[in-house]
């Protein structure tokens, strides 16, 4: 069974941007870049990797899940295949991305069909955002990677969106990266996970 890690960049005060969505308040730290792109090289955007000197294979995940508003920066930036094409890229929405190429896109029971991507042959899952699509997946996921940057955002957008139901965590690791950024890593535990949904059709 695949993993599905959402892992994404938070304050101390647990919001991943503002209340616009914008996350650039965040510290962008050279050293703190080249320790994360390091370990997983494959959550570099493409167009990006030779600007930031990234070089490496991909190491963990071979697919990423993005909500619509997460994957609005490519299609502003013009990106036609997305920002992972090195990644199968699978963008939950209801509306037309028109021509994207590399691109697919999920709607419907999210959480059913996600359960149902992790149970097929391949590497992890990387959740990328936003707080809407994890609040959706939230009995789907395995593992929690959150990058505390050193900054108070105030408010703004959480790491979930409010009015869930809660899950007990685990802290299985902490490292302590350069420019003052904790990577906490959480195991997921306690929901009611959808095994025994699998095998009923998707709506």
């Amino acid at each position: 069974m695949r993993d599905l890690v959402y892992y994404v960049a938070a304050s101390v005060d647990g919001f991943i941007a503002d209340e616009d969505g914008d996350a650039s308040q965040f510290p962008m730290d050279p050293d703190t870049v080249a320790a994360l792109f390091s370990r997983y090289p494959e959550t570099c955007p493409a167009p990006l990797r030779e600007a930031f000197g990234v070089t490496g294979e991909r190491r963990r995940f071979d697919t990423v899940l993005l909500g619509r508003r997460t994957h609005q920066p490519a299609i502003e930036a013009g990106w036609q295949g997305g920002a992972y094409p090195h990644l199968r890229q699978i963008v939950v929405t209801h509306h037309d991305l028109g021509d994207t190429p590399g691109v697919e896109t999920l709607s419907g029971d999210v959480a059913l069909a996600v359960a149902r991507l992790k149970a097929e042959p391949g590497d992890d899952i990387w959740l990328c955002g936003g707080a809407d699509l994890a609040s959706q997946l939230i009995d789907v996921i395995d593992e929690l990677q959150v990058k505390v940057n050193p900054i108070l955002l105030g408010g703004g957008i959480p790491l979930f969106a409010r009015g869930r139901m809660p899950r007990s965590v685990a802290l299985t690791e902490v490292d302590h990266l350069p420019g003052d950024v904790v990577l906490s890593t959480y195991r997921m535990s306690g929901g009611p996970g959808l095994d025994s949904e699998l095998s009923s059709p998707v709506g």
